[in-house]
Formats: C-alpha cells, structure tokens, sequence
C-alpha cells in the first residue's frame, strides 16, 4: 500500500471492539451531548431512504446521514432489516457505517452497522433509563432474545445496579442461550431467569425493555402487567405500526422520545395511542428536553421510553468508539 492510499484509508474497526464493557459510559455520554446539540441546531439528523424490499414479511434497504458539527463528525450508515433472518439464525439488522472527518471530509472510520446498531439502541435506552428510572431500580425484565437484548442487558446493567433479570422470548432455546450468556456475563451477583411467558417476565420489574422482532399491532406487553413506577424502555417492532407495548399504558405514563416528530411517524404504540384519542403531541417529552432541565417525570410515575432509532445516535456512538480506539491505540 502506497503512503498516499495509507493516508486516504479509513480505520476499519473489527466488531468484537463494539462489544467492549468500556465503550458503554463514553457511548452513552456521547449520546447525551448529541441529543443536547440537535436541539440546540449544531447537529443534525437526516430523514431515513427506505425502500421496501419484497414481499411478506417486510425487508427493508435504509440509508441514514446525519452531521455533529460541534464534535466535527458526520455519518452515513446503509442497514438492512429482514425480519426471517431471526428464524433463519442469522441476525434481523446488517449495515455499514462511515463516519466523516467534517474538516477534510475524509472517511475516517468504517464500522459493522448491525454491532453499532446494537450498541447505540442499547446505550440510547441506558441513557433514557438514566433520565427516568429510580436510581436504585434492580429488577430488569427483558422481552426478547436477539442481539438487541443482549445490548440491553448490557447498557442496563451500566447504567443501574442490576440484581435480577427476567427473559422471555417465543423461542424458549434462543431465551435459554440469552441465559446462558447473561449468567457467564454478569456472574453470580445477578440472578437470571427464565420465564414461560412476557406477564411472568414483566411483573413487578422496575425496568422493562422489550426488543422483539414483532410485525403485529397486537401488543407483545399489556399495559395492566406493568408495575406502577416501572421505568419501560421499548425498542422494537419492524415497522411503523408494529406496537410491543399495549398504547394504553402511554397514557398513564410519562413518555420520551428521542424526537417528537420521528415518533410521531415510526413509533406505532405513540401512532396507537393518539389514534386512539388517549394522548396528545404534548404528551411526547424529547430526550434533549430532559437533558437540559426543561422535562422531567413526575416522581413515582411510571415511565416509558419509545426509540425509533435516529441518524445521530449512530454518528455519535461511531464518534465514540472511534475515539476510544484512536486514544487506545
């Protein structure tokens, strides 16, 4: 290789990096500077290119760009969701992600877009979590078992002292190895179950996170299953009517978003609920609204967190690792 292409490459960085413990906290920070700056205007997220891709069930081609000008960086990632692939044994997310020099517009990284994905949905959850559960809330159930929950077991365990974890999943062998690596992660100061089905896993938790692949609008969670208080994160669902969590629930809690209008287009329990007549606009909280003190929920009150998944997370996630790389060396 020539010093002239040597200085054009960018840095390719292996995915088993973006599984590192280490790079949760300075993700999850990274997150919260970056959700401060899109509303304060020195970022900027793009809307989603998505095509559809066949038929039944739904596969999906997006391209997402987004720019953070106040850390000098943009992004570009190219994903595809395929909703079979779970059933196939292979993940439902696969992409690509660039992140751009801003000053000299070179590519500087090159990172695996379903390990990004996975990492900044979990890190964007644990930084809601943050915001909004008890600082003491130990009990976490998780509803699925793909590589999205596995990203939230762990940014959960980052962010609150997780003692037990409860896991259901509709596919009892693929729970059971969620098990398995939960125990072999975390050790014996947390106790790992596996439930028979999702009342048994919510009931009583104080964090819930669902992460499931569903295409329903039937709701995978009741909103009667959930404890008063309970700080519930949903992340899944393959498409903009697809619902994890009963939208009845919204109206009793405080409800997040990242951004109200992306919600408004992508998130089907928020789409639900205000079909529905059971919430307003005015009801969505943005994450940076509670970053910079202007929201915050009510003390006891259960709350709920709805991502839909933004351009931004994915540059600022990328900004992170990429510097935690570079200053490692």
């Amino acid at each position: 290789m020539s010093e002239a292409t040597a200085a054009w490459a960018p840095r390719m960085i292996d995915p088993s990096v973006l599984d590192r413990d280490d790079l949760l906290r300075p993700v999850v920070d990274a997150l919260g500077r970056a959700f401060r700056d899109l509303r304060g205007g020195r970022a900027h997220s793009a809307d989603r290119t998505l095509l559809q891709t066949g038929g039944e069930p739904r596969n999906q081609l997006l391209v997402s760009p987004a720019a953070w000008e106040r850390h000098g960086v943009a992004g570009l990632k190219i994903t595809t969701l395929t909703p079979g692939n779970p059933d196939r044994g292979l993940p439902l997310i696969h992409g690509i992600v660039a992140l751009v020099d801003l000053r000299t517009g070179r590519v500087a990284a090159l990172l695996d877009g379903a390990a990004l994905t996975a990492l900044r949905t979990g890190a964007v959850a644990g930084l809601a979590t943050e915001l909004c559960a008890p600082p003491d809330a130990g009990d976490l159930a998780v509803v699925g078992a793909g590589v999205q929950a596995r990203a939230l077991l762990r940014s959960m365990a980052a962010v609150r002292p997780v003692h037990t974890v409860r896991l259901y999943s509709r596919t009892r062998s693929r729970t059971e190895a969620l098990a398995a690596w939960a125990r072999e992660r975390f050790g014996p100061r947390t106790r790992v179950t596996v439930c028979d089905d999702a009342r048994s896993a919510v009931r009583d938790a104080q964090i819930v996170c669902t992460a499931t692949s569903t295409d329903d609008a039937t709701p995978v969670v009741e909103a009667g299953w959930v404890a008063d208080g309970a700080h519930v994160n949903v992340i899944g669902g393959t498409h903009e009517d697809a619902v994890e969590v009963a939208p009845e629930l919204l109206a009793s809690a405080f409800v997040a978003v990242e951004q109200r209008a992306d919600a408004l287009e992508e998130a089907g329990e928020v789409r639900a609920a205000l079909a529905a007549g059971l919430i307003g606009t005015d009801a969505l909280h943005e994450l940076g609204a509670l970053l910079d003190g202007d929201a915050a929920p009510p003390a006891g009150r259960t709350t709920l967190f709805r991502s839909v998944g933004l351009s931004i997370e994915d540059t600022a996630a990328a900004a992170a690792v990429h510097d935690v790389v570079t200053a490692g060396n």
